[in-house]
């Protein structure tokens, strides 16, 4: 019987009923040997997951990589594609943890606006295996093998992870609708950039990927500090 149910994005082991760590120390044990074996399974899904992909990847595969039998994983994790959206989940927190203590809240918006990009871009630049495991999210056009639920709740932690980047667009005045529109187009261009950069490809064009999206960051700042003149010429004409 699967009995764990995957409801967010950074789905946590059930937890445990409460114990004296003084009185129950086989508690303690059994509790620390079944956060070693989660830990264990997740290990083997990574590996997996990047090197067969999530549609060749099975659960007994990745049973035998971390030394048990399927039956046993079933009892931590009801499918892959919940080990996937734990992979996942946790590598989008260290993403948002990275573009949000890369603020420095005595900056000025348009450098709040770059420090924040660069750390999305630079993350993944220097983590290949976070962006391969992110690849997966999509196959084709549409989401497979992930429950809405959990395909959203990736999806949000994506957002947040661009939200500071966003923010700052908008204190330089860019209206909201065109912050977004910015931020649409930043994920994008990064994606690509990164793409090309980790299989190789940029070397064709004899280009630098950090170069070009410091040149496209600094082209979107200029466009979101043009914002407020272009609205007060835009209100001056009605």
């Amino acid at each position: 019987m699967k009995k764990t149910a995957v409801t967010s994005a950074h789905t946590q082991r059930p937890a445990s009923k409460k114990a004296d760590p003084v009185s129950n120390p086989r508690q303690r044990r059994q509790e620390a040997l079944a956060d070693v074996r989660r830990e264990l399974v997740l290990d083997a899904a990574r590996s997996a997951f990047l090197e067969l992909g999530i549609e060749r990847a099975s659960m007994r595969e990745i049973a035998r990589r971390a030394g048990y039998t399927p039956g046993a994983i079933y009892s931590y994790f009801p499918s892959k594609e919940a080990l996937y959206g734990i992979l996942l989940g946790e590598s989008l927190e260290r993403l948002k943890q990275r573009t949000h203590a890369a603020l420095n809240k005595n900056a000025s918006p348009a450098e709040q606006a770059r420090t924040s990009a660069t750390a999305f871009f630079m993350f993944y630049k220097e983590n290949p295996r976070d962006l391969d495991l992110g690849f997966y999210l999509f196959q084709g056009m549409q989401p497979r093998g992930l429950t809405p639920e959990l395909n959203n709740a990736l999806n949000q932690s994506l957002r947040l992870s661009l939200q500071p980047t966003q923010a700052a667009l908008q204190q330089l005045g860019m209206p909201d609708r065109d912050a977004l529109k910015e931020i649409t187009a930043l994920f994008a261009h990064a994606v690509g950039l990164l793409l090309l950069s980790h299989t190789g490809r940029i070397r064709m064009f004899h280009q630098d990927p950090r170069v070009l999206f410091d040149s496209y960051v600094d082209e979107m700042i200029l466009r979101a500090g043009r914002a407020p003149a272009r609205r007060n010429e835009a209100d001056g004409q009605n």
